[in-house]
């Protein structure tokens, strides 16, 4: 049942862990929520009804990318981004802060926002706060990220301290621009490195906002899992307990797992759809390269178990052969049974939860993963000498 107004609910608890629903006009969000990215309004290698159909509720856009090409107020022409993409459903978007820092050959950070040079044609731009967030409301976007400065890690604690407190003082800009906009939020993002008392002081000043969520940003971003868990561990006790959090750009399954068992609600990554397109497929047990040679005559699915069409119909060597071809179909396939897989582990997630034994399925999890890694070593010892021959080929 959909409503005229935002609102989250936590359903169940266990541990730090969380279960719950976000609700809006446009649809419902179950918590832990995975969102695939969908940059340029599509979810590359994807139908949006196949999306859906994996489950997901929510997909994520890019202001950067969406204000270059095709341009925000294009988009507004025809009927905002839910009709362009052609997704009735809900949509979050980044603010373009972080493909600025990352993309931009030439940017330059003052007081006022950011002044950067197109990777697609070279012209300058300038992005406020104000004009992120009027980007965001051209595309008519459900959930609307504040922008930040976000630095790469490691870093220095004063480079850390300055982009939180600029963090800080765009992200009051952005609740101003935002304004009441009923059934719609305005997140604030969560900044200073891996610096604990800045990243509690940034968690707490940004809770005076009241805003209507809360994200954890500058994370998996080069550092190592146990500096994220930590930075987790750090904030999650100074972020609203009724406002969803949202760890930002992260990440494999094993980082959203040990994150959904600190307390985090919401994720995206390109991860998913990225490997995918490159060979490489997540699964129950672990992780797999399909253009590796000991899959050329591998008769087996990717999972039999799985309702993911691609994961239980095609063969492992069927999807070697158009992996090594170069073939679309291989990217497609992949993508699919990825997504499938990241839905699947979410939908787990939220039913352990609901019955009070994460940490049983956790440990579950993880086994599978372990002896998928125990299975595939046993394997390319067997074959090893093919493989070898194979691949020199």
């Amino acid at each position: 049942m959909t409503t005229d107004t935002f609102s989250f609910t936590v359903n169940k608890t266990d541990g730090a862990a969380r279960t719950g629903e976000i609700r809006m006009p446009r649809g419902v969000i179950r918590t832990p929520a995975f969102m695939p990215v969908g940059t340029a309004a599509t979810v590359k290698a994807m139908y949006p009804d196949q999306v859906k159909a994996l489950g997901a509720d929510v997909v994520l856009g890019n202001t950067y990318h969406l204000m270059l090409r095709p341009g925000a107020e294009r988009v507004a022409r025809l009927g905002g981004l839910h009709q362009f993409m052609n997704w009735p459903y809900p949509i979050l978007t980044d603010s373009g802060g972080f493909q600025v820092m990352s993309l931009s050959a030439l940017r330059k950070i003052d007081e006022t926002g950011v002044t950067f040079q197109s990777h697609i044609d070279g012209s300058t731009h300038v992005l406020t706060p104000e004009r992120s967030i009027e980007i965001q409301g051209l595309l008519d976007s459900d959930i609307q990220m504040q922008l930040d400065e976000c630095v790469k890690l490691p870093c220095s604690d004063d480079v850390a301290e300055k982009a939180m407190r600029l963090s800080l003082r765009w992200a009051e800009r952005c609740r101003v621009a935002f304004g009441e906009q009923p059934g719609k939020a305005m997140f604030g993002i969560v900044q200073g490195g891996a610096v604990e008392r800045l990243r509690i002081e940034s968690a707490k000043e940004l809770a005076t906002l009241d805003l209507k969520g809360y994200a954890i940003g500058g994370l998996a971003v080069g550092e190592p899992q146990d500096v994220m868990l930590r930075m987790i561990e750090t904030v999650e006790p100074h972020m609203p307990r009724e406002k969803p959090r949202y760890l930002m750009g992260v990440g494999t399954p094993d980082d959203i797992v040990e994150a959904v068992r600190r307390g985090v609600d919401m994720f995206d990554c390109v991860m998913p759809t990225r490997a995918g397109r490159h060979g490489q497929v997540f699964t129950r047990h672990g992780r797999m390269n399909l253009r590796n040679a000991r899959f050329a005559e591998d008769t087996g699915p990717l999972d039999p178990e799985s309702k993911c069409t691609a994961s239980n119909t095609y063969s492992r060597a069927y999807l070697h052969h158009l992996v090594r071809s170069n073939e679309i179909l291989g990217m497609m396939l992949l993508t699919w049974n990825n997504l499938a897989y990241y839905q699947e582990l979410m939908a787990g997630l939220r039913k352990a939860i609901a019955e009070g034994r994460l940490e049983d399925h956790i440990g579950e999890v993880k086994e599978g993963w372990a002896k998928g890694e125990r299975d595939s070593k046993a394997d390319i010892g067997r074959h090893a000498d093919n493989i070898a021959m194979a691949d020199e080929a």
